[in-house]
């Protein structure tokens, strides 16, 4: 099974960040376009998973254009698609319409999708601006409950990250830890061991790629699609995209573009659960 995963692709007007620029958000259409052409050219994943923040938030309308420019770019996509919701994403568009532009009115932002044997498990983690950011108990309530019903694998999809990150250098965040990492971490990584179904946790946010195993389970920060890698404009955007292969006995993930890397992963059956649990076999 092959998965296509890609994020902060920041919709919109440029973005600067202490006076630089940080965000090439004008490239996001065109890179958009071209990982399109790869996955049905070249890559022909299953599915292909959006992690959120697809716009740079500026008003209601705007954010919704750009949010539906998006969209139409993966229309010619022959995988399916699956999105995450982001804290631009949210911020001044409603969770009702971008549950509607996702095609599931009326549903919450989070849910779950079964592919094959393995369940995706999407969660909406809320920002609350300059304060911090959580997972409301409702979804680790029903997280749980969701963990607990099922038998196979599993995978966790979610916009900020649920592991401890190390952010001293981030740009973004090194300052203000508080608004990159999920508050409450530890009491949902406690209900991802417990259910020894979950191989791997995916999300973005961070704008840099990151990795850590907690007791047993891989956290996987992916790049944005839009960072400036360079100091100031005219600048490079990071082009990032993450290409995960899931074999009986095996993960591993190709994280693409400027700044690429690749991570291995054994997985092995653990015998307190009825699925299966990721150690960490040779990251490089």
């Amino acid at each position: 099974m092959r998965l296509v995963l890609f994020g902060d692709q920041h919709f919109g007007r440029s973005a600067s960040f202490e006076g630089k620029l940080r965000k090439l958000s004008h490239q996001a259409g065109p890179l958009t376009e071209r990982l399109v052409r790869a996955c049905n050219e070249e890559l022909t994943p299953d599915l292909v998973i959006n992690l959120g923040d697809v716009i740079e938030d500026a008003s209601a309308a705007e954010d919704a254009a750009n949010y539906r420019t998006f969209l139409d770019l993966l229309g010619p996509l022959r995988a399916p698609t699956l999105h995450v919701a982001g804290n631009h994403d949210t911020l001044r568009l409603s969770e009702a319409q971008v549950a509607e532009l996702w095609g599931r009115p009326g549903q919450p932002l989070y849910y779950a999708e079964q592919l094959g044997e393995l369940e995706l498990l999407v969660l909406h983690t809320q920002e609350q601006r300059d304060v911090g950011v959580r997972l409301p108990e409702e979804q680790l309530q029903w997280l749980g409950a969701r963990l607990e019903a099922g038998v196979g694998p599993a995978l966790v999809l979610m916009h900020h990250p649920a592991s401890d990150c190390d952010l001293r250098g981030n740009r973004w965040f090194q300052r203000a830890p508080h608004l990159c990492r999920v508050a409450n971490r530890g009491a949902l990584r406690r209900v991802l061991e417990r259910s020894g179904r979950v191989l791997a946790v995916f999300n973005g946010h961070a704008h840099w790629n990151h990795l850590q195993v907690c007791q047993g389970i891989p956290y996987i920060t992916l790049q944005s699609l839009t960072e400036n890698l360079d100091d100031d404009a005219p600048g490079r955007a990071a082009a990032a995209f993450a290409v995960c292969e899931l074999e009986r006995g095996r993960l591993s993930v190709s994280v693409r573009g400027e700044q690429p890397a690749r991570y291995e992963f054994e997985l092995r059956a653990s015998p307190a659960s009825r699925g299966a649990h990721a150690r960490i076999s040779s990251p490089r």
